[in-house]
C-alpha cells in the first residue's frame, strides 16, 4: 500500500485530501500542528478513515521545525512505510494592512508557508529518500496570481510556492518524482465559517469573481489532489492547476 502524508490535515482542504487519498487506497499520515483542538480533530478524521476500511495515523508536528519534521516522517515510515505522496497543505493566513504587518508576523507566515514546504520535501525526497515514482502536491492559492489587499505576506508566500513547485519539479524530475501545484480559489472551509459569519456576503463576493455560480468546496480541491497523485497525471510535472470556478482563466 502506498503512503500519503498530508500537512495541515486536521480540517478543511487538508482533511478532504486525506479522505480522498484514503478512498484511493493510500495509507494516510495526517499531520496536525501540535495544538490540542487540532489534534483532536485529526484523531477523529483518522477514526473516520479507519471505520471506512482505510488506514490512517496522526502525526502532530510543527513543520517549521526540522527536528519535529524528521520525527514525523520517521514515525510515518515505522508505522506505515515510506511516503510516496506528499501533500503540502499546511499554511497560515492573516488579513491586515500591508504597512501594519510586523516583521515577526511576516517571518511567521513565511516560515510555515515556505520553509515548511521545503523542510518537508527535503525530508521526504532529499538524499535519495522516497520512491522514484513519488509525487508532491503543493497547495498554493489564486492569490499567487492575483494578489490581494490586506494579504501581502500570505499572497507573497503563495506566489513563492509556484517558483518552489517549478524548481523542485526540475530537481526531482530525473528521478521520476513529480511535483505540481493546486491553486484553490474561494473555498468554503471551517476556517472561513469561523472568521466570516456573514456567509451570504461571502457567497455574493465569491460568486462575483467566478463564472461557475456555486461555492467551491474542499472536496473540489481534494479531487484535483487525487488526480495529481494518481496515474492519470503520470506525464505532468511542474504544472499549476487553478480550482477556482473560473476566477483565474489563464
Amino acid at each position: 500500500m502506498k503512503v500519503a502524508l498530508v500537512t495541515g490535515a486536521s480540517r478543511g482542504i487538508g482533511a478532504a485530501a486525506a479522505r480522498r487519498l484514503a478512498d484511493d487506497g493510500f495509507a494516510v499520515a495526517i499531520n496536525s500542528y501540535p495544538d490540542e483542538t487540532l489534534i483532536t480533530q485529526a484523531k477523529q478524521l483518522a477514526d473516520d478513515i479507519q471505520n471506512a476500511g482505510g488506514e490512517a495515523i496522526v502525526v502532530p508536528a510543527d513543520i517549521t521545525d526540522s527536528q519535529a519534521v524528521h520525527k514525523m516522517f520517521t514515525t510515518c515510515e515505522e508505522q506505515l512505510g515510506p511516503v510516496s505522496a506528499l501533500v503540502l497543505n499546511a499554511a497560515i493566513t492573516g488579513r491586515q494592512a500591508w504597512d501594519t504587518i510586523t516583521e515577526s508576523a511576516w517571518d511567521n507566515v513565511s516560515a510555515v508557508n515556505l520553509r515548511g514546504a521545503f523542510v518537508c520535501s527535503r525530508r521526504a525526497f532529499g538524499e535519495g529518500r522516497g520512491p522514484d515514482d513519488g509525487t508532491v502536491v503543493v497547495i498554493s492559492s489564486v492569490l499567487a496570481k492575483l494578489g490581494a489587499p490586506q494579504s501581502l505576506h500570505y499572497a507573497t508566500t503563495k506566489a513563492g510556492l509556484l517558483g518552489f513547485t517549478r524548481s523542485l519539479a526540475k530537481e526531482l524530475g530525473p528521478r521520476g518524482v513529480r511535483v505540481n501545484a493546486v491553486l484553490p480559489g474561494a473555498i468554503q472551509t471551517e476556517e472561513e465559517l469561523e472568521n466570516f459569519p456573514d456567509q451570504e456576503a461571502v457567497r455574493r463576493e465569491a460568486l462575483s469573481q467566478q463564472f461557475l455560480q456555486r461555492r467551491g468546496l474542499a472536496v473540489d480541491v481534494a479531487g484535483t489532489i487525487g488526480f495529481l497523485v494518481g496515474p492519470d497525471s503520470a506525464f505532468m510535472t511542474g504544472q499549476t492547476l487553478c480550482v477556482d470556478g473560473g476566477w483565474v482563466l489563464l
